[in-house]
């Protein structure tokens, strides 16, 4: 008996000391685990650092693009401050004009593109600009441009016409190593392919800022981190899925649409287990947040010529480019329904094409529509 309370006794022991043992490495795990979290946030990679650290990448280069870059993250946090104080201020609503595109005006286009211009201008390593928001371009004429190697094609505001109802809109841009020996930039820098650019990228203002951009050496993400006010690297080496399920497409203008996006997407409407149909439908209306989401979680991109606008309504300059760039950077493809984007030659500063990008598999789908039915296109 008395050895039988020894045994339950000894037992008693050996639970409590186990129990013991176990909550303290489960504390232990969770005060590691708090202390990694906040380790690799108070050393978080800046964009600033992560530029200087790529910039052996461009030998040629010097520094420019990379105070260039500089520049635009600049911009883009003096707009994401607007952007998120909106309907606190006045910024929401139109000014009244209509831009070269023939658009409605909204006060936060013209506020980022003055943000942006004047950023470019201050900066020095930029010596035109061209945007959306100027019938022309916009020459740098200053002591600290003057040997500027670089100009510069924005969107400053991409999905403007959500401003006022609080959804996702973005920032384009795209660089190009001008082609005029000094001076001022000029209407030629412009008029090179997209294959010409050095970098590109975007920015969107949503739930967080987040900026992504390519040189050539793949696609990195940084998000703007408010506590610091610095653009962080978030997403490393960003790889869009081979494959998607989702499609993004304006189907409002279905009637309008070619004979072979009409049939692509009934495509991704019709049922069939082997290839995980119906995809689903994604429309945002903002092209950035659209293609940002797409890039991230696979899926296609379709901005097609209309009975409307025969020509494609996107800027080939500076919307379709950037994007294109970025798009293949990362593992998908860009064309304008039968050629690469970035293949295109571009002739006039405000030139439109249509659009489609997106995962490599709905990509080559997509163009065998395309080509099947390219004697219905409109």
């Amino acid at each position: 008996m008395q050895q039988s309370a020894s045994r339950s006794k000894h037992f008693f022991y050996f639970i409590l000391i186990n129990t013991f043992i176990f909550v303290r490495l489960r504390v232990q795990l969770h005060l590691n685990k708090e202390f990694n979290h906040k380790y690799q946030t108070m050393y978080a990679k800046t964009l600033g650092q992560f530029i200087i650290e790529k910039q052996n990448d461009f030998p040629f280069a010097k520094g420019e693009l990379s105070r260039l870059l500089r520049d635009i993250a600049i911009a883009a946090k003096i707009v994401n401050r607007e952007v998120t104080k909106a309907g606190l201020v006045e910024i929401l609503g139109e000014t009244g004009d209509t831009n070269v595109q023939g658009e409605r005006v909204k006060k936060l286009d013209v506020f980022a593109n003055d943000q942006f211009i004047a950023a470019l201008k201050a900066g020095g390593e930029c010596c035109a600009i061209a945007s959306e928001e100027n019938e022309d371009i916009i020459p740098i004429d200053s002591e600290i441009s003057k040997n500027a190697r670089y100009v510069v094609a924005m969107d400053p505001l991409d999905g403007s016409s959500n401003i006022d109802v609080n959804v996702s809109i973005g920032t384009i841009f795209s660089i190009y190593r001008r082609v005029s020996l000094n001076g001022p930039g000029t209407h030629e820098d412009f008029m090179q392919r997209g294959t010409e650019q050095v970098a590109a990228g975007y920015i969107i203002y949503g739930s967080s800022a987040m900026l992504v951009y390519t040189t050539g050496k793949g696609v990195n993400g940084f998000t703007l981190d408010p506590s610091i006010g610095e653009f962080c690297l978030s997403h490393p080496n960003m790889q869009m899925p081979k494959d998607g399920k989702t499609y993004s497409i304006n189907e409002g203008n279905y009637l309008h649409f070619p004979e072979g996006v009409k049939k692509y997407i009934k495509y991704c409407q019709e049922e069939d287990k082997a290839t995980n149909r119906p995809y689903s439908s994604r429309y945002i209306g903002s092209g950035v947040a659209d293609i940002h989401r797409n890039l991230i979680t696979g899926g296609i991109y379709i901005y097609p010529k209309t009975t409307k606008s025969p020509n494609g309504k996107l800027r080939l300059l500076y919307e379709c480019n950037p994007l294109a760039f970025i798009i293949e950077q990362a593992g998908g493809v860009a064309t304008n329904g039968y050629k690469r984007i970035m293949d295109l030659d571009i002739s006039e500063l405000h030139q439109r094409t249509p659009l489609f990008l997106g995962s490599t598999e709905m990509m080559k789908k997509s163009m065998e529509f395309m080509e099947k039915y390219k004697e219905a296109a409109v």
